[in-house]
């Protein structure tokens, strides 16, 4: 018995709402990666790109668990010397939480071309509305 591989023309993708109202950002973004990285389903193979678009509404009602909302920070930099600029999460999360949810989920996926192709079906909002109503997307 051969072991089974699938193929990208013959994945059929499904849309998924997944809702982070008073959840922890971790667990969600855990739950958003595994479904774009297509490991919840059975036929999942390494090397094809096997995944489903994800919704994640109420971004901005996720909850950091302990004092992260205090001690993490998102660190970027410019490349010249003493460009390092830190933002508190505190910050991040009342400004931008969807940005927050995404570098999450970003973290969580390969730094290869599956991964990048992944990030483009992600959809991440900050309130409970969002655009995607005519794909008909299922509760995860």
């Amino acid at each position: 018995m051969s072991t089974y591989m699938a193929k990208p023309e013959t994945v059929e993708r499904r849309w998924f709402v997944i809702d982070a109202a008073g959840k922890p950002l971790g667990k969600t973004a855990v739950k958003a990666a595994t479904i774009l990285r297509g490991k919840h389903r059975p036929e999942f193979t390494p090397h094809v790109d096997c995944g489903e678009y994800v919704i994640i509404i109420n971004a901005g009602k996720a909850v950091l668990t302990g004092r992260k909302l205090e001690q993490k920070y998102y660190c970027r930099h410019s490349g010249y010397i003493g460009g390092l600029k830190k933002l508190q999460y505190k910050e991040l999360m009342a400004t931008r939480p969807e940005m927050a949810m995404e570098l999450a989920v970003k973290r969580m996926l390969p730094d290869n071309s599956i991964g990048r192709k992944s990030m483009t079906r992600l959809h991440v909002y900050a309130g409970p509305e969002h655009k995607h109503a005519a794909q008909k997307p299922v509760e995860a």
